[in-house]
């Protein structure tokens, strides 16, 4: 468009003029030479971005399941993803890269969402909570068993600070953003100002109940940004919350209600909905397991032939006890690295979202396989009938599920209640008479079945399997079975579990002489 207007006036111009056209012919120069600046700087920053991202993907494609097995690669893979591919892309549409661009823009269907980044920042927060991680444990990478380091940046806190900023979670907020600004003040390089994060670490520990400390922190955001016109608004708000506080107590009782409610800027979590979720967490920790002297003398380890079952008679399972009542048993051996793969394989095109784990589509997949969908269902399936000595033909189908990073399902009844009496009309097969559980994989950390109410603890092992009765033999609902699969802290875990009905084992389990037998 220059060079065609510059064609049209040139018959028309005087000396005076073609000399304004040398100057401003200068000033083409120069700005050609500021624009050429600016697409070298934004080449220098895709080269440096590529070769970052190839050190990357080199290092989690060689080991895809061992990269992921860390909660902080697998949360920053969703990240960068949602996020930082984005602000890239914005970058290269600056320039007439179409080729890159159109590729990105079908690969970007793929992507995770914001609500998928959203709930992988959550599911770090829940590991953070459930083994009492700290930010700083969780920013270094220093998680036990894991094969790679990963750390989290100022961007990275701060991300996982706003994510709880709004959900309104000021417990996180306060205590990701203190992380984004002690790192940010030992001299990390980050996009991040200080005065943002002072504005919402500021606000959320006022949140919390502690004026003086945000006050304090406002002062300083103050120090940074003269000019911040919500923090000067909240400087004087919160001198009149105080100042009110004065004149509303006694002349001789303290105004000092921030040692009432923290200790030297630490904030107590907030109060759960579940009651039992400190014993259900100190479980999961390792905690709280009330594996007694006494109790263990109750347990024991032997061969187990189904009731001289033939199939069993040759090659009898091992069979141990994990608790004495109500009686879990673990079996060795159930399953071959062959057939788990297998089952792997065949659940993976099935997949689906846990009804029970809405806020992250990563937290838990699953899958229910038929017989009819390969042989190696069938066979797992008699193998369960023949171990157990019930019927499969009334069992619910084999779910398969795998537990991604922070997955876990919270404590639960595999039985119907009564408050629910048609939980499994449908099936019209009766209520969940057992739980048969294959362990498909080994987890470094975490995810343990936990069982609150009595304090059992059982951990995954590869190949074994967990076998308990929910109901008693009247019919009633054992209500001690209510359990918990506890987040996977490092690893991935595979499952895949088998419900057996009433109806069909009326005479292979038949009833007791008292409600509780």
């Amino acid at each position: 468009v220059l060079w065609y207007f510059l064609m049209l006036v040139l018959p028309h111009l005087v000396t005076r003029q073609m000399t304004d056209l040398i100057f401003a012919e200068k000033d083409l120069v120069q700005s050609l030479k500021a624009y050429i600046q600016e697409e070298e700087s934004k080449l220098s920053k895709i080269k440096s971005w590529a070769e970052k991202m190839e050190s990357v993907t080199v290092k989690a494609t060689s080991d895809p399941e061992g990269y992921l097995a860390h909660p902080v690669n697998a949360y920053k893979l969703v990240k960068r993803l949602n996020t930082e591919w984005q602000e890239l892309e914005n970058l290269v549409l600056e320039d007439a890269t179409k080729g890159f661009i159109a590729n990105l823009t079908i690969q970007r269907q793929f992507f995770p969402s914001e609500e998928d980044e959203t709930g992988a920042a959550k599911a770090l927060m829940r590991l953070q909570d459930t083994y009492k991680l700290d930010p700083e444990t969780i920013s270094k990478g220093e998680f036990p068993g894991t094969k790679y380091r990963s750390v989290l940046t100022v961007d990275d806190c701060f991300g996982m600070g706003k994510t709880a900023y709004n959900d309104g979670d000021y417990y996180h907020t306060v205590l990701w953003m203190q992380q984004a600004l002690k790192q940010h003040d030992d001299g990390e390089e980050t996009l991040v100002t200080k005065a943002e994060i002072l504005d919402y670490l500021s606000y959320a520990i006022f949140q919390l109940g502690d004026i003086r400390r945000a006050m304090e922190l406002t002062r300083r955001l103050i120090s940074l940004d003269p000019h911040h016109e919500r923090a000067s608004s909240n400087m004087r708000y919160f001198e009149k919350l105080l100042e009110n506080e004065k004149e509303a107590k006694p002349f001789n009782e303290s105004s000092d209600t921030v040692e009432a409610t923290t200790n030297g800027g630490i904030y107590e979590r907030p109060q759960d909905y579940l009651p039992e979720r400190e014993i259900y967490e100190a479980l999961c920790r390792g905690e709280g397991v009330k594996m007694t002297p006494r109790r263990q003398k109750r347990l024991f380890c032997r061969y187990h032939n189904g009731n001289q079952n033939p199939h069993l008679l040759i090659a009898p399972f091992k069979e141990e006890d994990e608790w004495d009542s109500p009686h879990i048993v673990r079996y060795y051996d159930v399953l071959s690295d062959e057939e788990i793969e297998k089952i792997k394989e065949l659940a993976k095109p099935k997949v689906s979202v846990s009804f029970l784990q809405p806020a992250n589509k990563y937290d838990l997949l699953i899958s229910w396989l038929e017989e009819d969908d390969d042989l190696v269902v069938a066979k797992v399936n008699h193998r369960m009938e023949h171990i157990t000595g019930l019927t499969t033909k009334t069992a619910e189908l084999l779910q398969v599920a795998n537990y991604g990073m922070g997955g876990q399902y919270e404590p639960h009844f595999d039985f119907s209640r009564k408050e629910e009496p048609d939980a499994f009309k449908s099936l019209g097969t009766g209520n969940r008479v057992a739980t048969f559980l294959n362990y498909m994989s080994d987890v470094e950390a975490g995810g343990a079945t936990v069982f609150p109410d009595f304090g059992a603890a059982i951990w995954p092992k590869k190949g074994t399997a967990v076998f308990w009765y929910n109901l008693f033999r009247s019919g009633e609902g054992d209500y001690r079975t209510r359990h918990a699969a506890c987040p996977v802290l490092v690893g991935c875990k595979w499952v895949s579990n088998k419900w057996f009905h009433e109806r069909g084992n009326e005479f292979l389990r038949p009833c007791g002489t008292t409600e509780v037998d």
